[in-house]
């Protein structure tokens, strides 16, 4: 299990915190991870703490994977006594992996990091990334160059363990011969990976950590 804290930072009201999590799909779930308590009220200016826990259903993941799920934590204000007001509940996603014991990172990994096994495969006027490690990867931009600027009209991808994912549309000429993604890693870092290409199929061929 683990905690989150959270925190009313209003001086003068209650609010009520309500959470759940959603599976790669968007349905809410009670198993194999459920998150208590699902409602309570927070007072003004205090902290409290939602903890997120396994069930016995945890031991159905796969072990050779990791697995995804969303946290989310909508705030539900006070119903206010005036007249003609507008209301906004603002809510809060985030991304939750679950990494079975069997390939929990070691510094080794994170020193030779798994991501620079990425491969791009040739797909017409586009790359497919191909990702044979057992971890989701995240990359948030593209370029033709370390230095470059962003491919026009990129959008951040993820792709899963073991599985692959297209590039927007007109990403290959954008990118010249030496592609570079920028993914994030454990850390929130946004490491670079500089790509060498040969007949359909590029490999990583620099990895850098920062500018």
């Amino acid at each position: 299990s683990m905690s989150v804290t959270i925190r009313n930072d209003n001086k003068s009201l209650p609010y009520l915190a309500q959470a759940w999590l959603e599976d790669d799909k968007g349905n809410k779930v009670n198993d194999p991870l459920v998150v208590l308590p699902p409602v309570q009220r927070v007072e003004p200016g205090t902290a409290s703490q939602v903890k997120i826990q396994s069930t016995p259903a945890i031991d159905k993941l796969p072990t050779d994977r990791e697995s995804i799920y969303y946290f989310n934590l909508r705030e539900i204000p006070p119903r206010t006594n005036k007249p003609n007001t507008m209301q906004i509940a603002l809510q809060t996603r985030v991304k939750l992996f679950w990494r079975p014991k069997s390939i929990v990172a070691t510094e080794d990994d994170y020193a030779n990091p798994w991501q620079k096994k990425l491969e791009l495969k040739d797909k017409g006027n586009t790359y497919e990334v191909v990702n044979p490690t057992p971890y989701y990867v995240t990359v948030v931009d593209a370029a033709a160059s370390r230095s470059g600027a962003s491919v026009k009209g990129f959008t951040p991808i993820m792709i899963a363990p073991k599985s692959t994912e297209l590039l927007p549309a007109g990403s290959k000429l954008a990118m010249g011969a030496k592609p570079v993604l920028t993914y994030v890693n454990d850390f929130g870092g946004r490491p670079k990976l500089v790509f060498s290409c040969a007949s359909s199929v590029c490999k990583v061929s620099e990895h850098f950590n920062k500018e």
